[in-house]
């Protein structure tokens, strides 16, 4: 099938290989516009452009998706299917009747829990146990058509938003390639989302990571993994900014202790009082620093026991 990629992240990457190795053609990408990225605000295209550029795959990046130029450049390609991964921008419906079989979107979740664009981080935040990828054929509705095929996986104790994300992309490579294989040989059903059991992954806010060192150890825990790489969980350190990276939740007796108080400075790190157990912390970046281990930070910093964080 001929196919226009539309993706712009490193999830994005992975089904785009995927598809360039396949025995079907992508004859071009729509990605997001050059950012400026990092400390430097250097300006620098998506992995998608990149990737797409080495294998000589044209590129388009408009900021305007209604744009009629850019519509009647995709229209020119007669194209199967547009494949639409972590693109970060909703098709508005002119796109969407392109394709001659159909738009196809796959989304890093179970439809219809977590539609919305931070599936990943949540169903971590959540304490869910399982999540993984569906792809679903596209409506004006987001993450909301019907569903083609699904995949599932269990979220380990160790995930992060980081690796649990690497996993879903190498499911989802699979998938995606079996799927499109169907639709070609006209042998797939669709399934139509209950939309009475959705759930709603929102954008994640740098405000949202700042911990309330009074909620339990395991919400805090997986505050921690689920905003992996970005924003991060952080807490305050003499008037700074410290992200909490890495933690673990210990069990302890705590009933004269206070949420936020250090009560054992141990190999691994330091030890902090929750609203019902400790969490462990392993490892820590404070602003204007370096990211280092947890007890490197106690040796420079001096924290002791009866030290206590706050929230600003």
């Amino acid at each position: 099938m001929k196919i226009i990629f539309f993706g712009s992240d490193d999830f994005a990457v992975t089904n785009l290989e995927a598809l360039i190795q396949s025995e079907h053609e992508v004859v071009a990408c729509v990605t997001q516009p050059d950012r400026a990225k990092g400390r430097g605000l250097k300006i620098e295209p998506s992995v998608i452009k990149q990737c797409a550029q080495k294998q000589g795959i044209t590129v388009f990046q408009p900021e305007n998706l209604k744009d009629d130029r850019f519509i009647r450049q995709l229209k020119n390609y007669n194209c199967d299917l547009f494949v639409v991964i972590a693109y970060g921008k909703i098709l508005p419906p002119e796109l969407l009747q392109i394709p001659y079989v159909c738009a196809m979107n796959v989304h890093a979740s179970l439809l219809p829990k977590y539609r919305g664009a931070a599936p990943i981080n949540w169903v971590i935040i959540n304490g869910e146990k399982e999540t993984g990828v569906s792809i679903i054929k596209m409506n004006a509705q987001m993450d909301a058509g019907d569903i083609f095929a699904q995949a599932k996986i269990k979220i380990e104790e160790q995930d992060t938003a980081i690796t649990l994300k690497a996993k879903l992309a190498q499911i989802s490579a699979k998938l995606l390639i079996s799927t499109i294989n169907s639709l070609e040989k006209n042998a797939y059903t669709l399934t139509v989302q209950d939309n009475h059991a959705m759930t709603y992954a929102p954008k994640l806010t740098k405000e949202m990571g700042l911990i309330d060192w009074s909620k339990k150890a395991i919400e805090i825990h997986n505050l921690v993994r689920g905003l992996l790489p970005w924003p991060t969980a952080y807490t305050f350190f003499k008037r700074k900014l410290l992200k909490i990276l890495e933690t673990q939740v210990t069990p302890l007796d705590l009933k004269s202790y206070q949420p936020g108080e250090v009560i054992q400075i141990v190999k691994s790190g330091f030890i902090v009082v929750t609203g019902d157990q400790a969490l462990l912390i392993k490892k820590v970046h404070l602003e204007a620093s370096r990211l280092m281990e947890a007890n490197h930070f106690v040796l420079g910093h001096s924290i002791k026991r009866g030290f206590s964080f706050s929230i600003h």
